[in-house]
């Protein structure tokens, strides 16, 4: 998921984003998007401009031209094909493919498997869930290897934390 529609900005269709991507304004560089919505269905949306706003984004959206249009997108989750996101580099991962793999400490110890992410203010935190639940924070001093093709995370963290 790269963000959400937050409700409707103004009387002339823009909506609020919340995007999940890095830089937020990011998700403005997809020519299109996909919208997931609340009350079922899903439809393609193309961004025409955008820019921030306070602490998130405004965008207009093509074919939406006024607050009930606006409205009728708010809460959808912004998705777009695997294929149109960008290539990553080395040592680089989408937090969608760490989501399930197994996580252990340097000792080996199993501490459970990735459950989902969080973004804390000073950084993102791994949710780890097994015996006991794990926030281990995305840092290169906690986050020690990916190994994608055998589903294991490895991280410097102590099991009893």
């Amino acid at each position: 998921m790269l963000g959400r529609i937050a409700g409707p900005f103004g009387v002339r269709g823009w909506v609020k984003v919340a995007s999940f991507t890095d830089p937020p304004e990011q998700i403005l560089e997809f020519p299109c998007w996909r919208v997931a919505l609340p009350a079922g269905g899903s439809r393609e949306l193309r961004p025409l401009e955008g820019r921030r706003h306070g602490k998130g984004l405004v965008a207009r959206i093509e074919g939406v031209d006024g607050r009930d249009g606006a409205m009728a997108l708010a809460r959808g989750e912004l998705w777009i094909e695997r294929g149109e996101l960008p290539a990553l580099g080395a040592g680089e991962y989408y937090r969608a493919d760490l989501v399930g793999l197994e996580v252990v400490n340097q000792d080996g110890r199993p501490l459970g498997r990735v459950d989902h992410f969080l973004d804390l203010p000073a950084n993102p935190v791994m949710v780890v869930s097994g015996e006991r639940e794990h926030w281990v924070p995305l840092v290169p001093r906690h986050l020690r290897r990916v190994d994608l093709e055998r589903g294991r995370v490895v991280v410097d963290w102590d099991p009893d934390f």
